[in-house]
This record gives structure tokens, C-alpha cells and sequence, in this order.
């Protein structure tokens, strides 16, 4: 029996689309991470982000601390202080700029602030979208792994494609994207542990759906 070639070109076509979409991702690859890790490593001093909850002390002037919420504007309102930029600043940074603002008012002010309740900049947050039961984004928090975000958001969909995802870096030295092949379906769905990964703020985890 004779096979029209214009069939036979257009299920050739199906058949390595199927076979690219059955095999593991390709692209750079990550080293794996620890499930659990002997040793807890400190992580990037902390930024202040919108929403996030402090505290503010001030030694011998209690009356002049306060507990406030980041505005989404970034700011801060204190007493003796109106709309101070707090987005962007360590905890140090920002009680560094309250003591230079109270200087005004007291002699050698001492302040502490305590971030409560942590939202985060956007840049360090780690956001996971696609085929996944709850996109997400989630604060970054130090020695955070790809089983830690994905145990976050509930894992993946019915129809996820979990080793053909992607994760999306920004190299704050060259200022690029770079761009790594997850496998994510080995890791949750065969406990395959060289698949978890360590995650970085600001990373993007994208997850395609199965084409079939």
C-alpha cells in the first residue's frame, strides 16, 4: 500500500515532537542539593520589602518606637519621622537612617528594627508559574531548594511536564538571564534526589503543561 508523503512527512513531524516532549530537558544543568544539609549556611542580608512587618525600638525612648507595616509605597511613618524610604534597605540600613533623623530631636539616638512578619522585595522572591496545583510567589528564604518551592505550591498539575521546566536566573555580574533544566518529575514523583537544586532569590521556575 502506498503512503501519501505529505502523511507521511506530517506523522514523521508528530512523532519527534512526541519523542522531544517524553525526554528530559536539555540546557544547562544544576549541581544537586542536599535534602537535608549537615550545615545551615547564613543567607543574603535580608532587604526590606512592601508589606513587610517591623518593629522599631529606640534604647531609653520608647515613645518614640513604634511597630509599622512597609507601606506598598515603600515608606514608613514614625513618630518625629514622616515617610521614610524603607524598600530596598537592610534592617541595619534602615535604623541607621531613623538614629540620623532622631539626632534632630534626641542626643545619640540607638535604634533597633525587627522585620515580624517578611514579604520580601520582589526581586527576592522566588516565583513559580505553569503547570503547578497553586502558581505561586514565595519569599526567599536562605538554603531554600527546588523541593522546598515546589512542596510550597502544592507540587505539580495532572498534566505537567515536569522534566522539560525551566529555571530562569538573573547573573547580577554579567547582568544576563541565564536559563537550567529542571527535572522535576524525577524529583517529586521518583524521589530521584540528584534532581533538587538550590534556589536563589529572584529565580523563575516555568513548568510546561504535556502535549498529550
Amino acid at each position: 500500500m502506498r503512503i501519501n508523503s505529505s502523511k507521511m512527512a506530517f506523522w514523521l513531524g508528530v512523532s519527534a515532537v512526541a519523542l522531544s516532549g517524553c525526554a528530559g530537558g536539555s540546557g544547562q544543568q544544576l549541581p544537586p542539593a542536599s535534602f537535608v544539609s549537615s550545615t545551615q549556611g547564613p543567607g543574603e542580608q535580608y532587604i526590606i520589602g512592601p508589606l513587610d512587618s517591623l518593629t522599631i525600638f529606640v534604647w531609653r525612648n520608647p515613645e518614640l518606637g513604634a511597630e509599622v507595616q512597609v507601606r506598598p509605597d515603600g515608606r514608613i511613618t514614625t513618630p518625629l519621622i514622616q515617610d521614610m524610604v524603607a524598600v530596598g534597605k537592610t534592617p541595619a540600613m534602615l535604623a541607621d537612617d531613623i538614629s540620623v533623623m532622631l539626632a534632630e530631636y534626641i542626643t545619640e539616638p540607638r535604634v533597633s528594627v525587627i522585620v515580624n512578619e517578611f514579604s520580601g522585595t520582589y526581586a527576592q522572591r522566588i516565583r513559580v508559574i505553569g503547570a503547578t496545583e497553586e502558581p505561586a510567589s514565595i519569599p526567599y528564604r536562605a538554603n531554600m531548594t527546588l523541593l522546598d518551592a515546589m512542596i510550597a505550591v502544592g507540587g505539580l498539575s495532572e498534566f505537567a511536564s515536569g522534566n522539560r521546566a525551566r529555571l530562569v536566573r538573573h547573573d547580577p555580574v554579567s547582568g544576563q538571564q541565564e536559563e537550567y533544566a529542571l527535572r522535576i518529575s524525577s524529583l517529586l514523583r521518583r524521589g530521584d534526589t540528584s534532581a533538587n537544586v538550590d534556589l536563589r532569590p529572584g529565580d523563575v521556575i516555568i513548568i510546561p503543561e504535556s502535549m498529550f
